[in-house]
């Protein structure tokens, strides 16, 4: 039997997928800041310590080039990476708006600190030109790029500011922090495939870099992707009243996403690699912020490379595009363990989101209240779990010490406190509350008619909820408005009233996604769900390192159940270049397969994997490879297509805050 693929989700399907979303998207109406929401962004001026300037400080340390104007386009011209959309509103001297929360209006302005900066002797990054940061170290002859970005143009332009300003010097050494898109995706604009093939270029990447990184761009793709463009904001305009900062940076880049498979692995803390002079040192960090992740420690400089296991945000337990909850204890244990290695001996601190933290003490401060804060989470969570709170109870209830609460690195600009213990609490006890009503819950359509009905009809409920918007009770309008919007599909007034609350809780959100969230579900009830088009979902790199295994599970989560009953079809796939075979059986109304070609096979298709490749990149149809022979079938072929004929094709644009 095949081994069953790990922790199967979108998080690079989701970047990629933007691309056409970014260009294509046209600004939503939009209304004022509300009273309500002026008095409770003025009240976060007043709680939190704006006067402290570190963090600015910090941003602007070891400045040493940037462009201009910063707008990166690809080989066709089109725009791939936009700061100065950003740029046009905010800046260092512009107060926030009142539409904007103010701790999130600082965490956009310290994101615009875009270029080329020294972080110590010998290792420099390039920051603002991505959702990441690229990450260059100086070796004897050339450098080591840690994370190269999403994608490939912007990769490229930030080697070429490196180049311009620190010289000519090859690449011969990469390292990927971890199995994310964004921090591997760039890799083609900073070396050549060639380069790694002759061994002129090594590839650095923690033990199941490839299972882990190729797996989130199948299963649940789709559906993650389409709430990307909820997370990250991608159709909303770039002004007060729209997107200002993803909290790890202003937004995600599109362009060409890229993989060269690594040439060697690391597999245990300690394990120690130099590449041209550099020594490395790793500390294997898996299930934190992705699934497989590394910290590095440099002796040589006193620097530590934390990955993205601690920046300078409060990170996410679970996302909210959708993905596997992550283990909030076993993070705060890893940076722990970073503390005690490398705690004592750093003097700098560095990873691929946000700026350095300088000074041993500082740094010794700062990790220790990152590490405090996910076991306080996790804790407390549990804490309260085990008093019977629910998960939404706890989100209510649960609060940050005081020496957290005003910690900057800490605030909840990514992950959030709220979403993060229902996270903790999910991955203990599920989604079921305990409660029997919640056991077996009706749908939202056929509750929300039966609340109207309860409610005494559709015109009660908003004359209520609109006095209710008066009085600032904005959750509640939304949770009113939403059940007159599935009961009534076509009321205009109630999709516009659940809209109107949306905005100003966008408008009070610290968090980036939370208000990327909340103005785009505005944005489709006054506007109706976007149509952009065929949407990219995985690039020929990708689907290229896919194996066949992860092919056939996909295919296997496309399958229509209720279409597959009864049925029974056996298909031989042959790989003349793999020199593997597999069976695929339709059978109980699922598709499974074995590592062998099944002797009673209604059809065999033989082909190179390349072929198969060619077909799903869309270069090629299946007929025209069968014409040129590259695909040879046996046996009966109209059971290939009474095959496909029982696979579902994903609509992208599905509705999400409309029955």
């Amino acid at each position: 039997m095949h081994r069953p693929l790990k922790r199967l989700t979108a998080a690079g399907l989701c970047f990629t997928l933007l691309a056409s979303a970014i260009a294509q998207a046209a600004p939503a109406p939009a209304k004022p800041a509300t009273e309500t929401t002026r008095t409770a962004n003025q009240a976060v001026l007043e709680k939190l310590p704006f006067a402290n300037r570190q963090d600015f400080s910090d941003a602007e340390r070891g400045f040493i080039a940037k462009p201009d104007t910063l707008t990166i386009k690809d080989a066709s011209g089109k725009v791939v990476w936009d700061l100065e959309s950003y740029k046009q509103f905010i800046a260092l001297d512009n107060p926030a708006p009142d539409t904007v929360n103010p701790s999130l209006w600082r965490n956009a302005q310290l994101n615009l600190q875009y270029g080329l900066f020294k972080v110590t002797d010998r290792i420099y990054q390039v920051r603002g030109y991505n959702v990441s940061n690229i990450t260059f170290i100086q070796g004897d002859t050339g450098w080591i790029v840690f994370d190269p970005l999403l994608s490939k143009e912007t990769a490229k332009a930030a080697y070429d500011l490196v180049t311009q300003h620190l010289g000519k010097k090859p690449v011969i050494g990469v390292v990927y922090s971890h199995s994310h898109i964004d921090h591997f995706g760039g890799v083609r604009g900073v070396v050549d495939e060639a380069d790694v093939k002759a061994g002129k270029v090594r590839i650095v990447a923690p033990e199941e870099f490839p299972e882990y990184a190729v797996s989130e761009n199948v299963i649940a793709g789709n559906a993650m992707a389409r709430r990307a463009v909820y997370m990250f904001g991608a159709l909303l305009p770039r002004n007060a009243q729209g997107g200002v900062s993803a909290g790890l940076a202003p937004t995600v880049s599109a362009g060409t996403t890229t993989l060269i498979q690594p040439t060697e692995f690391v597999s245990k803390t300690g394990q120690e690699v130099t590449i041209d002079g550099v020594k490395m040192v790793f500390q294997m960090t898996p299930g934190t912020e992705a699934p497989v992740e590394m910290h590095t420690w440099f002796p040589q400089f006193k620097a530590l490379w934390m990955a993205e296991n601690t920046t300078n945000t409060m990170h996410n337990i679970v996302t909210l595009r959708g993905a596997q909850v992550r283990d909030a204890l076993q993070w705060s244990k890893y940076i722990g363990e970073a503390i005690d290695l490398y705690g004592d001996k750093a003097q700098v601190k560095f990873q691929s989101h946000h700026w350095p933290v300088w000074g041993n003490a500082q740094i010794d401060e700062y990790l220790k209240k990152q590490r405090a804060i996910y076991k306080y989470i996790h804790d407390q969570t549990v804490r309260m779990m085990n008093q019977g709170l629910t998960s939404e109870e706890i989100a209510e209830a649960i609060k940050l010490p005081p020496e957290l609460e005003s910690f900057w690195p800490g605030r909840g600009y990514y992950g959030t406190l709220k979403h993060n213990s229902k996270a903790v609490y999910q991955r203990y006890m599920g989604w079921y509350d305990g409660n029997p009503v919640n056991l077996d819950k009706l749908p939202p359509q056929p509750a929300a008619k039966k609340y109207v009905e309860y409610m005494g009809g559709s015109a009660e409920v908003l004359k209520k909820a609109k006095a209710d918007f008066a009085k600032g009770e904005y959750r509640w309008v939304a949770e009113a408005a939403k059940q007159v919007v599935f009961a009534e599909p076509d009321n205009t007034e109630a999709k516009n009233l659940m809209a109107d609350a949306f905005e100003q809780m966008g408008y009070q959100a610290e968090s980036g996604p939370w208000r990327s969230v909340y103005l785009q579900g505005a944005f489709e009830l006054r506007n109706g769900v976007p149509t952009l088009g065929n949407t990219v979902t995985a690039s020929p790199d990708v689907i290229q390192a896919m194996t066949p295994e992860m092919l056939f599970d996909y295919l296997a989560v496309r399958l229509n159940g209720e279409r597959a009953a009864g049925k029974k079809l056996v298909l031989n796939f042959n790989f003349t270049d793999l020199g593997k075979s597999y069976a695929l059986t339709v059978e109980n109304g699922v598709l499974t397969y074995e590592p062998k070609a099944s002797d009673k096979s209604d059809v065999g298709l033989t082909m190179r994997k390349g072929t198969l490749e060619d077909i799903q990149l869309g270069k090629a149809t299946l007929e025209q490879k069968v014409a040129s022979g590259e695909l040879k079938f046996d046996g009966r072929q109209q059971a290939f297509g009474e095959f496909m004929g029982l696979l579902d094709k994903f609509d992208f644009w599905f509705n999400i805050v409309t029955p």
